[in-house]
């Protein structure tokens, strides 16, 4: 059942498909064209992502997971095939936001031979990964918040826990220069360098999963 629901959100995201074509040609080449190559992937890679949670609109418009329930499926499926859709899309960005910036570098690059693009392969793998921990991070706030509150309220609840958590995070940076205390920044980047993708990909799965626990939680409780 959980391939039918990816088929109904897949034909709905559909709608987007002129529109997303030109959004991500429009921003990677703009991005792209100032030199600023490392920001084109995280920029698609977001676009992407959070085109695929426009399926709740969808979804809470047509009301159609009362009719969805009525068929031989369960919430679970439901809240697992949302996730699938979400990491699929963070993927999938990421994929092409990476490889529609090394086309079009490669192109600008042998059409312009006066004004080469330098292409730093592994700062722009690394960034694409850093983006789709953003997007994750992002879902992974945003999908309870929805299943609990809805498309509209949902997003301003994601939006004020964003606010706290920088908050929270400006404030210990903050005291922790108030207190002196000392990072060995060149310790950091050796740890980050050596071990930066497994702790990113890490924290995506783990961020994943207690998302999904929760948003299974409140749907399972919740009277459709």
């Amino acid at each position: 059942m959980i391939k039918g629901l990816l088929k109904k959100d897949l034909y709905n995201l559909a709608t987007y498909k002129v529109s997303l074509i030109i959004i991500i040609l429009f921003c990677g080449i703009a991005i792209i064209g100032t030199e600023s190559v490392q920001f084109a992937p995280i920029i698609i890679c977001t676009i992407v992502g959070m085109i695929s949670l426009s399926t709740f609109n969808y979804d809470e418009i047509a009301k159609s997971n009362k009719y969805i329930l009525t068929l031989p499926t369960n919430r679970k499926e439901i809240v697992k095939e949302k996730f699938i859709l979400a990491i699929g899309a963070t993927i999938l960005g990421g994929l092409l936001g990476l490889f529609l910036t090394i086309i079009v570098v490669n192109v600008l690059n042998s059409i312009r031979p006066d004004n080469v693009i330098n292409l730093d392969y592994e700062s722009l793998i690394a960034t694409t990964i850093g983006g789709m921990w953003g997007i994750s991070l992002i879902q992974a706030i945003q999908i309870p918040s929805i299943f609990k509150w809805g498309a509209e309220k949902g997003r301003i609840q994601m939006f004020v826990l964003l606010f706290v958590i920088v908050a929270v995070v400006a404030g210990i940076a903050f005291l922790i220069m108030q207190t002196n205390f000392h990072i060995d920044v060149e310790m950091l980047k050796n740890v980050l360098h050596q071990f930066g993708f497994i702790i990113l990909v890490l924290t995506m799965v783990i961020m994943y999963y207690i998302s999904y626990k929760i948003s299974y939680k409140i749907y399972r409780n919740k009277e459709e």
